[in-house]
């Protein structure tokens, strides 16, 4: 996980709908950079819900929400249909930006050892320097706490 004060590396990715996204894009607006392990699961669900149902306060507060997986463009838009998702996903198959975050980790599933995203939220200022940092996410909770912060 990156520290907070610390500069919030750029990137570029695809959403949902194929349209190119720059963290740089976002200069002057609060960022919430949440990473999640995969598309149409319960935890990420009940998350994106979380985040979608809120968005209207976000956006009110200044603030825009991007949600990162290594799913896919497609996935993502099926995802965002399926549940009528108000904000931003974006598809990071190849697990740059993932990488780059540090949310790509050894994970301990009843037992079983696997490389995955490790659920991670970060809230990104105007100027693009990370100022909270969670990987101790609960799914269900971590958009309303997020709004908090914000």
């Amino acid at each position: 996980m990156l520290e907070t004060g610390t500069k919030a590396p750029d990137f570029e990715l695809p959403d949902q709908n194929g349209k190119m996204h720059r963290l740089s894009d976002y200069a002057g607006k609060k960022v919430i950079l949440y990473f999640y392990p995969k598309d149409n699961t319960p935890g990420c669900t009940k998350q994106a819900c979380g985040f979608s149902e809120r968005y209207p306060q976000f956006t009110e507060k200044g603030a825009v929400v991007l949600g990162v997986s290594k799913d896919t463009v497609a996935s993502h838009k099926k995802f965002e249909e399926k549940y009528g998702l108000a904000f931003t996903l974006l598809a990071d198959p190849e697990r740059k930006v993932i990488e780059a975050y540090d949310v790509w980790k050894e994970k301990k599933n009843y037992g079983k050892v696997s490389m995955g995203v490790v659920r991670t939220t970060y809230l990104i200022d105007e100027k693009g320097i990370i100022i909270k940092a969670n990987d101790k996410v609960k799914a269900a909770d971590d958009p309303e706490k997020m709004l908090g912060e914000v």
